[in-house]
């Protein structure tokens, strides 16, 4: 006999039955990372070995022998993509960064390391010149008086003209992405002219489109070695109390033939991720910044929370908001945590 019953009235939906159990949960589960969305930041200089940045835990400056090794052996894991940051001593540095753009530079070799060596990899390579500048700016200044001067003026075009020569190089050394990251007018135009006419067709822009002037940039000012001698960069990067700007820098960099787009920082600006990807069809990149990375270490190792997950729910809310890829000093974790 069958005693089912029926109710007369449509019964209430419990929500909470498709959280019961993990493998539930794992079923229904819509925002899934994996290792293909992870860049992972590498910093290399002209040093005989490797050491840790202080204020980034568990992460280095490292050679160029010490990171074409380490590249290769997180691509046995799974880890297939890195961006690539030069450390630059201050001997060679000056008021233009023009060592940038000299084939044995630290992010040139590893590149041209890592395609002899046949590591299946992306490279990108960041293209700005504020780890190769004196002052520590983004390019060339119109004054550049020295620390005494406050106020800081980039001149726009002599800038482009050094981003298009340092664009090639890194080119010709083997990059597959090249990522204009100093804000300049017009950087994706004249990056894709220079890449197109000097025989690098092959080679995208990732043109980080949407960047803040954020307090969380300090760790990576350490990494790079790339801190300013004065002023600050408000009067190149974007200002976070504006929300539709970044419409106008998205479109203007598409114009001029981006393949894809970063938003930076990520973590507090998961809106203006989410809006990037609504806006366009190419790729959105952003960027889990070190202050944020730092912030997190800092409260796990005071037990204020468990590193694992929080990096996990942090990095999967980047992925809920729209993003591609996430560039974050979490990757190496992560493929073995995803």
């Amino acid at each position: 006999m069958n005693t089912c019953k029926t109710g007369g009235k449509f019964p209430e939906r419990r929500l909470r039955r498709l959280r019961r159990v993990e493998s539930l949960r794992d079923a229904v589960a819509d925002v899934r990372l994996n290792k293909d969305d992870l860049v992972c930041p590498v910093f290399v200089g002209d040093f005989e070995s490797s050491r840790p940045v202080a204020s980034m835990p568990g992460v280095e400056q490292q050679s160029v022998k010490d990171a074409v090794d380490r590249i290769r052996e997180q691509t046995r894991v799974g880890l297939r993509q890195f961006v690539l940051f030069g450390v630059t001593h201050e001997n060679k540095k000056d008021a233009t960064g023009s060592y940038a753009a000299h084939e044995d530079a630290p992010v040139n070799r590893v590149l041209k390391s890592v395609r002899d060596a046949g590591i299946e990899a992306v490279m990108y390579a960041d293209l700005c010149l504020c780890e190769y500048t004196g002052h520590g700016h983004c390019g060339v200044l119109d004054n550049s008086a020295g620390a005494a001067e406050t106020k800081v003026e980039v001149d726009n075009d002599r800038t482009l003209d050094v981003l298009g020569r340092v664009a090639c190089v890194l080119a010709s050394s083997g990059a597959d992405v090249v990522a204009p990251s100093g804000m300049m007018d017009g950087q994706v135009g004249t990056v894709r002219r220079a890449l197109d006419d000097n025989g690098h067709g092959q080679v995208a822009i990732l043109s980080y489109s949407i960047k803040y002037a954020s307090s969380l940039y300090g760790p990576f000012r350490d990494a790079g070695g790339g801190d300013m001698k004065f002023g600050d960069r408000r009067g190149y990067q974007m200002d976070y109390r504006r929300s539709r700007e970044w419409q106008a820098q998205l479109n203007q960099d598409l114009a001029q033939g981006a393949d894809m787009v970063m938003v930076k920082p990520a973590g507090a600006y998961l809106d203006i991720v989410r809006q990037v990807r609504d806006a366009c069809s190419v790729p959105v990149g952003a960027y889990h910044v070190s202050g944020e990375y730092s912030m997190m270490c800092a409260a796990a190792e005071r037990g204020w929370l468990d590193l694992k997950e929080a990096a996990l729910e942090v990095t999967h809310g980047i992925k809920r908001a729209g993003a591609d890829v996430i560039v974050t000093y979490f990757a190496p974790q992560l493929v073995g945590w995803i």
